[in-house]
């Protein structure tokens, strides 16, 4: 994020990690923060696996975790490697041979706490096949699977736990001379999560891995996440997420992106501004709200949409967005092109004029940024 100082409280300063590589996205350091998700699909189900990574791909997501909990599994793995358009990511639990398949079917990251995968060597085992072949890891510490003499210590899953059960893992990796991992200590507390993730920003630079474990449904994972995500965020820490939700993955990304965006960290798409209306209202606002969403969803280039149901803060949220519409009477409103009144438009017809005004002001923000870049 740049820094601002026209409005300095609008200033993230992020935590300074240490850069790796998952494939070829780039994670720590001054790179963007990336969105993440994981399949629900059984991988040894190729088809579905495939077809569910790509529609996330489509709705953003840079990353993709996948189980890998048995032999299968590992097999399936190559060929869903070879068919994503994004990295894989290896979600392997106590079994060191799923961690080394996956590393050799093309995994871009394994997920593995190195504590649980057995004995010294088998540990130095995943590790030189991870090496050899340009795999990265991420070390996954979460609340409900504490290691029991940490449990014993602290006696009940607390942040100074979560932090210690990480050092521990890092020591090991470190120890091996390996250092291309990042670090998570998810809880489905989000206080517990919070409070660990600060900790750990403390005592390591890392790359940081946040999530809110097992968070909920679709409504009340995202409030949590949001919570939970959006205050460390806010203080500068993470550097890739993961949204958890018991919804399709899709919905996962999505929520990811909107939480980096109303934070000014990431841009894609269109970010609709909306009011929640009332009877000031010159048009269904939530109905239109709802399609417009759905018609724009193909909208990849960051740019803004004000929809208002009437002329008391209309005008004003229209002046800071791209495109814009307020209410206002007899069945009609007004159409505000990059800030400024631009010409009426009838209610029944708003939809489609605005996709269409939408989408040309997107092709025109496509063309100018090549120019941009030159430029810079």
């Amino acid at each position: 994020m740049s820094h601002n100082s026209v409005r300095p409280w609008r200033n993230i300063d992020r935590r300074i990690s240490r850069r790796i590589m998952v494939g070829n996205v780039p994670v720590g350091g001054d790179a963007p923060i990336s969105v993440q998700t994981m399949t629900n699909t059984v991988t040894t189900d190729v088809a579905a696996t495939v077809d569910q990574v790509q529609r996330c791909a489509e709705a953003g997501a840079d990353i993709v975790r996948i189980s890998v909990p048995d032999e299968a599994s590992a097999k399936a793995l190559k060929e869903i490697v070879r068919e994503s358009p994004v990295p894989i990511v290896a979600d392997i639990h106590f079994h060191y041979k799923r961690g080394i398949e996956a590393a050799e079917a093309g995994a871009a990251c394994l997920r593995i706490n190195p504590g649980n995968i057995g004995s010294p060597e088998r540990v130095r085992e995943v590790i030189a096949a991870a090496r050899d072949h340009g795999c990265s890891m991420r070390i996954g510490v979460n609340g409900g699977s504490l290691e029991r003499h940490l449990l014993e210590k602290y006696g009940e899953p607390c942040p100074d736990a979560m932090v210690e059960s990480a050092l521990d893992h890092i020591r090991i990796l470190e120890d091996n001379d390996f250092h291309d991992f990042k670090i998570s200590v998810k809880a489905s507390d989000v206080f517990l999560s919070a409070a660990a993730y600060m900790g750990l920003a403390e005592v390591t630079d890392k790359p940081i891995h946040l999530g809110i474990t097992e968070a909920g449904g679709l409504t009340s994972g995202t409030i949590k996440s949001a919570i939970g995500l959006g205050q460390l965020l806010w203080m500068g820490i993470g550097d890739t997420i993961r949204v958890s939700l018991s919804a399709d993955p899709v919905e996962e990304i999505k929520v990811g992106y909107e939480i980096l965006k109303s934070l000014g960290l990431r841009h894609r798409g269109v970010n609709i501004i909306s009011c929640p209306s009332c009877a000031r209202q010159g048009f269904d606002v939530i109905r239109t709200v709802e399609t417009l969403e759905r018609r724009l969803e193909h909208i990849k280039t960051p740019m803004s949409l004000s929809i208002i149901g009437c002329v008391v803060n209309g005008p004003g949220e229209a002046l800071m967005t791209d495109v814009g519409f307020t209410g206002g009477g007899a069945g009609s409103g007004m159409v505000y092109l990059a800030g400024k009144a631009s010409h009426k438009m009838n209610n029944d017809q708003m939809i489609d004029h605005i996709v269409e005004e939408v989408e040309k002001k997107a092709a025109l923000l496509d063309a100018a940024q090549p120019q941009t870049e030159a430029a810079e």
